[in-house]
């Protein structure tokens, strides 16, 4: 009784899961747009999207989503700035990691799915 309790509540985590990843795919699919995708094979494990602001600023995000925003102007690294490419970029950080987050929590629910699928066709 346990189990099939269980199983119920992970199914219904799981559909919220893919439903969240549903409604932020768009999102994230026009952000993208927005950017054009750097990455060295040879020197990087992840790439950046990258854009352009205003006065030569190059805004790079990670593609893991992981910080910092990195800034350049000239060559030089920034600190900060006040452009509303760097708006973008905060706005696709988050996205981005929220993304990465519901496939971790999908693939884990799916994991538990299958857990008590098998312990209900054991008994």
């Amino acid at each position: 009784m346990r189990d099939s309790i269980a199983l119920a509540d992970q199914e219904r985590s799981l559909h919220y899961y893919q439903s969240e990843l549903e409604r932020l795919q768009p999102e994230a699919d026009s952000l993208l747009a927005l950017f054009r995708y750097e990455r060295n094979e040879k020197y990087q494990d992840h790439g950046f999207y990258v854009t352009t602001g205003h006065n030569g600023l190059k805004v790079m995000v990670r593609d893991d989503g992981k910080e910092p925003i990195l800034l350049y102007r000239e060559g030089k690294r920034l600190q900060t700035a006040d452009d509303p490419a760097l708006d973008r970029a905060n706005h696709l950080l988050i996205v981005i990691h929220d993304i990465r987050e519901l496939e971790i929590r999908i693939a884990r629910t799916s994991l538990e799915i299958q857990k008590y699928q098998r312990r209900l066709e054991k008994n």
